[in-house]
């Protein structure tokens, strides 16, 4: 289905103020390009260069902005009203759930899960349903909480940034929750995927309030966004 082209942007009215779109850096950034276009959505040049300093990039249409932030910070920034409408992964809603967000679209990029993964050498050692608690490192403190939790095992968190391959080895946690794509990291590091807590793609999210108060300018964005998903190839 093609997109319609009387005009190129469907604009909002100028007294509406800009809308911002807040997207992930990182490995989705070029997944998105493509989506991004079938919406009629076209950022400044230096918007897809990671060596770019700014974080803010002005678009082919005047009244949308898009800004370019950490994947885990873009729903904040849109729970927050900073940003009206965003792109972050279902790993990303999962852990912090906020109540400010709708999330009407799934993009079907970034696909990933949220694992658990532990030392080859100690995998499937002992029955996990007998256990009381585990050590876990992890940036997905709440998922790592309530996945246990429902199991009865009581996880106590080794919260971590990055480099949660790490842990096991050096006597951090026992066990990891984390975002795996292709499992070539754990492999490296000798580490196995035991189970896998959720799957992952990206999700078009949208501030309610923004809904509420300016429904015709962002209902209209969202409309774009699924014109443009009917058109994926």
């Amino acid at each position: 289905m093609d997109l319609p082209v009387a005009t190129p942007f469907a604009t909002a009215p100028a007294d509406a103020g800009t809308v911002v779109l807040a997207v992930p850096k990182g490995r989705i950034l070029s997944e998105l390009g493509p989506l991004l276009a079938r919406a009629g959505i076209h950022p400044a040049a230096d918007y897809s260069d990671e060596d770019s300093r700014r974080l803010r990039f002005e678009t082919a249409d005047p009244a949308l902005d898009v800004v370019r932030v950490r994947p885990f910070d873009v729903a904040t920034f849109v729970a927050h009203g900073a940003a009206q409408i965003g792109v972050c992964g279902a790993d990303v809603l999962m852990e912090f759930d906020y109540p400010e967000i709708y999330a009407p679209l799934d993009l079907g990029i970034g696909g990933c899960r949220v694992s658990v993964a532990e030392p080859v050498a100690t995998a499937g050692a002992d029955d996990p349903s007998r256990w009381s608690r585990v050590a876990v490192a992890t940036k997905y403190p709440n998922i790592a909480h309530r996945h246990f939790a429902a199991r009865g095992v009581q996880a106590e968190i080794v919260h971590l940034n990055g480099a949660m391959e790490l842990a096991p080895s050096l006597g951090l946690s026992r066990l990891i929750v984390d975002l795996v794509q292709t499992g070539s990291t754990l492999k490296a590091n000798g580490l196995v995927e035991t189970e896998v807590i959720a799957r992952v793609t990206s999700r078009l999210i949208i501030n309610r309030t923004a809904l509420k108060t300016r429904p015709e300018v962002i209902g209209a964005w969202l409309a774009r966004f699924r014109a443009a998903l009917a058109a994926s190839p």
